[in-house]
């Protein structure tokens, strides 16, 4: 459970990190997007379609309690989150698409949040369901900030520039915050919790980077390019999932709810690092090998 302190500067850090957001697009950008929408069409279906689905599937295959199921279910109906273009950039991925693709996510999340919890959350058995007319609320209010960076990154590209550098560090700060915070005062709780609460907070995310590059790759998007939407499908707005909880629900319903949006925060962490290692090095090998190539045309000339 979190502290009423803790949960105002959740509050606080999300709405720094949602203007940051913001703040790395011009209305502009939506538009050059527009022309070329397959990727961030592809992001979206893994984000709202793949995601939320493969949360319920965990949820049945493991037979998670109600508390644990809809904490499960809310993290996969979550929008990308600014941590994802961090990794994306040292992963060599294409961070113009992933930026996009988080921001797109975050704007669509006002109405695909509260229809996918709706659905897949529908079945949670007791009074464990997340008030969804709530959820809208709060969307909506992350959302002003989101605009007004927008705003702001066309009134001076400068200003919007550091303002999106700082929500970008921010939401890693968060994460930190929430686990040196939280994780001190429920120690006993986590060596308690059952080995397959954490199996589905760490697979959730790594199922989700394979969806993402699978599906990419299967209506050919080139592999950078599905790399970056793997990226933005694995990495979930956890701080938005805790805030959300934190915000809707008290005493032992948060505190239950709550346990594996923060498992995944921590865990998709750890994750996406090995996981940047891996497509840098990708992508490294497939520039090197276009070089060899573009060397040996010259040398057969």
């Amino acid at each position: 459970m979190l502290t009423e302190l803790e949960t105002s500067l959740l509050g606080i850090m999300m709405i720094i990190i949602m203007l940051g957001m913001g703040a790395s697009l011009t209305f502009k950008d939506f538009a050059i997007a527009l022309r070329r929408p397959h990727g961030i069409a592809v992001g979206m279906i893994c984000q709202y379609g793949l995601m939320p689905l493969t949360a319920f599937l965990l949820s049945i295959a493991f037979g998670l309690a109600p508390a644990y199921a809809i904490g499960l279910i809310l993290m996969g109906c979550m929008p990308g989150g600014t941590t994802s273009n961090i990794f994306v950039y040292f992963s060599k991925g294409r961070l113009s698409l992933s930026i996009l693709m988080t921001v797109c996510s975050t704007l669509m999340a006002i109405v695909m949040v509260p229809v996918t919890l709706g659905l897949y959350g529908r079945g949670i058995e007791g009074d464990w369901a997340i008030p969804v007319s709530e959820v809208v609320k709060l969307l909506f209010v992350l959302l002003v900030p989101t605009l007004i960076g927008i705003a702001i990154r066309k009134w001076n590209a400068n200003v919007g520039a550091v303002i999106e550098l700082f929500g970008s560090i921010l939401g890693v700060v968060v994460i930190v915050f929430l686990l040196a915070s939280w994780i001190p005062r429920n120690w006993e709780l986590l060596t308690t919790t059952a080995g397959s609460i954490f199996f589905v907070s760490i697979a959730l995310g790594l199922i989700g980077f394979l969806l993402g590059y699978g599906l990419s790759r299967s209506l050919r998007l080139n592999p950078v390019r599905s790399r970056t939407v793997s990226m933005e499908t694995g990495i979930q707005n956890g701080p938005l999932a805790i805030l959300i909880v934190a915000m809707v629900l008290t005493g032992d319903q948060q505190a239950h709810v709550l346990l594996i949006p923060i498992l995944y925060s921590i865990f998709i962490v750890l994750s996406s690092t090995a996981i940047t290692f891996w497509y840098r090095a990708m992508t490294t090998a497939e520039e090197l090998a276009r070089d060899q190539a573009k060397i040996g045309a010259i040398g057969g000339q």
